[in-house]
Order: C-alpha cells, then sequence, then structure tokens
C-alpha cells in the first residue's frame, strides 16, 4: 500500500484510488499523494494517477475550530466560478464521508503554474513586476464583479454588517486558539467594534478572504493569472476587505517567515505603491475614492492576527499543516503592535 509522504497527513491511497474511480468521471488509479509544501490550514496533495495529475484539499485531523476548514464552501466557490472572468481550477468531486481518508475533501485539477511566494518577486524585471501586480489587481476587480446571483452564490454569506460579524468571529476564534494575553490583541477587539464604517455603502460581493501573490498560479512564462486557490475563507462581504488585506501585506516587512514590501523602495522595483494599487483597483471598480481606509488597514492587522493564532495552537496540538506553523504564529504579537501603531 503506497501512502502520502508525511506521517501526519498519510492516508490510505488504495481505497482513496477505489472511491474516486466510483466517483470521477476518467479517473483511473492506482494513485501516489505526495503533500505541497506550505499552507498553513487545508492539507494540499498532488495526485498522480493512471489518468493524470490532479490536486486534492482536505480539512486536517484533530479537534478543529466551528467553520475552520471549509473544504465544502471552498469546492461550492470554485464550482460557482467555473465560467466567469475569475481564474479557477475546475472542480471535480466533494467527498463529505470521512471514512474514506479521514476528513472531507475534494479533488481539483491540477495546474501547471508558477507559485510566487515573495512579494518583492527577485526573479523578475521591473517590467514583469509591474504586469504580475496590474494582472492581481484585474483578478481581484473581477472577482469582486461577478453577479452573486447568476452564479448561485447569493445565500454564500450571511446578511448584514459585514465587519461587524468579521470582528465577532474573528474575536471568538482567537479567543477559542488563545495561548497567552497579548494586550494589543485585546486593545485592537476594544477598539474595531467602536469605530466600525456604517454599513449604509451597500457593497456585497464575493470575497476570497485570503487574497495574496502566492494564492495564484500564474502562467509559466506569462503575467497570467491561472488560478486563484485557497478559497477557505471566501464569503458574500465587503470588496474593500480583500483589497485592504492585500495593502495590508505590502506594509508589512521583507524579512523573516512573512516576506512583505514595507521597507523597500518599490519604485525602483517596478511594483506599485499603495497609493497607486488603490488607484489602479478603483479606476477598474468606477470609484473615485475609498473613505475609512485606515480601519480596513487595522481590521485586516487583527483579522491576519487572529487567523495566525490559529495556526499557532494548531501547531502546539500537533495538527498543523506546515511544519512552520510554529514560525507563523510568533506573527500574531507584531502583526498586532503593527495595527494598534495605526489607531495611536
Amino acid at each position: 500500500m503506497s501512502q502520502a509522504n508525511t506521517d501526519t497527513f498519510s492516508f490510505d491511497t488504495e481505497k482513496l484510488s477505489a472511491y474516486l474511480e466510483q466517483h470521477v468521471e476518467d479517473f483511473k488509479g492506482p494513485l501516489t499523494a505526495d503533500k505541497f509544501a506550505g499552507g498553513q490550514s487545508n492539507p494540499t496533495f498532488m495526485i498522480t494517477a493512471t489518468s493524470g495529475k490532479y490536486v486534492l484539499r482536505r480539512k486536517p485531523s484533530g479537534e478543529l475550530l466551528k467553520s475552520a476548514h471549509a473544504v465544502d464552501r471552498e469546492f461550492r466557490a470554485i464550482s460557482a466560478l467555473a465560467n466567469t472572468d475569475v481564474p479557477v481550477a475546475k472542480a471535480y468531486h466533494l467527498c463529505e464521508d470521512d471514512s474514506v481518508i479521514g476528513s472531507m475533501f475534494y479533488l481539483m485539477e491540477f495546474i501547471n503554474g508558477r507559485v510566487m511566494w515573495d512579494p518583492s518577486l527577485p526573479e523578475e524585471t521591473p517590467e514583469n513586476r509591474t504586469a504580475i501586480y496590474a494582472e492581481m489587481n484585474r483578478v481581484l476587480a473581477a472577482l469582486h464583479s461577478v453577479d452573486i446571483e447568476s452564479v448561485g452564490l447569493s445565500d454564500y454569506g450571511k446578511p448584514g454588517n459585514y465587519f461587524e460579524r468579521q470582528i465577532g468571529r474573528w474575536s471568538k476564534q482567537y479567543r477559542a486558539s488563545e495561548t497567552e494575553t497579548i494586550p494589543e490583541m485585546e486593545a485592537l477587539m476594544a477598539w474595531l467594534p467602536t469605530n466600525m464604517p456604517a454599513d449604509d455603502d451597500g457593497r456585497v460581493s464575493l470575497t476570497h478572504g485570503d487574497f495574496r501573490l502566492d494564492n495564484m498560479m500564474f502562467h509559466p512564462e506569462k503575467p497570467q493569472v491561472l488560478a486563484l486557490v485557497d478559497w477557505e475563507l471566501s464569503t458574500l462581504g465587503h470588496p474593500f476587505a480583500d483589497l485592504a488585506y492585500q495593502c495590508m501585506q505590502l506594509r508589512m516587512d521583507n524579512s523573516g517567515i512573512m516576506s512583505g514590501l514595507g521597507s523597500l523602495d518599490r519604485t525602483a522595483l517596478g511594483i506599485p505603491t499603495e497609493e497607486e494599487y488603490v488607484a489602479q483597483y478603483c479606476k477598474r471598480m468606477g470609484l473615485d475614492t475609498i473613505e475609512n481606509w485606515n480601519f480596513y488597514i487595522v481590521f485586516s492587522f487583527f483579522r491576519f492576527a487572529a487567523i495566525l493564532q490559529g495556526v499557532k495552537k494548531r501547531a502546539q496540538e500537533g495538527n498543523a499543516s506546515s511544519d512552520k506553523a510554529l514560525q507563523m504564529g510568533a506573527l500574531v504579537e507584531p502583526l498586532a503592535k503593527q495595527a494598534v501603531a495605526l489607531i495611536q
């Protein structure tokens, strides 16, 4: 019996192969499963079978936070976006039967593309960097322009103030995974609910929730996104949350395990400034300006810190998806401090 090449996330590939032959058209085993490096949430595997290559995303094992690791939501989102301007991988099958490999999973198309981990794009020319960031901006605008009713996602999120829901959700998730008291996180959880913009602009779109460079598969040679991946945090929400999240990452330092662009000369690199990137987005979306921008950035720092606290907790309990999880968890306090600096 062959197994995936990791002890923590191994499974019976013979059983999986038999299942997929029954449920996926033209699938033929036997298969091997190799876990992709990176990723802090849902373990992702390259499936190599007689019929070709695929990608499998599964829930991690162990006790999980409520509503986390929603691979079924990922599957629904990429299935719905199949015929839109948002580039996604083809979704083949969702398995909700835990007995097959130990947890829910889905199978999707394997795309032979590039993943760019460093947002400074050190291997690229300035012209290519400019084109790559413009392409990311295009994909973000395409995502936020999707007609959610026509693609069948009008019930993909709850009604009401998106930021109110998100602050409540991530405050609860943070408490559920808290390992120590971080004063800056306490300050943010007090500041955010009392400084929310009024929920009166009527903006609701499909939001990705983790929109960043390394969640895109680029063409091997062109500055073209072939697939936006990792839809676990997607929902119906406020589009400016996605935009601010990406700009928040651009503000982070380019050092350590989580690289940003905060200390780099972006003009020399050919990478747009935050103001230029936001202006590109506004032009694509027909907007004059974005009010309350500082709130959206602070919220993004808080939310990301709360997500990484969950990564840290899973690492301590031994069921994190990556061996870098503890290092990622160490970023919670620095992120919270950077957010607090913005409200002071």
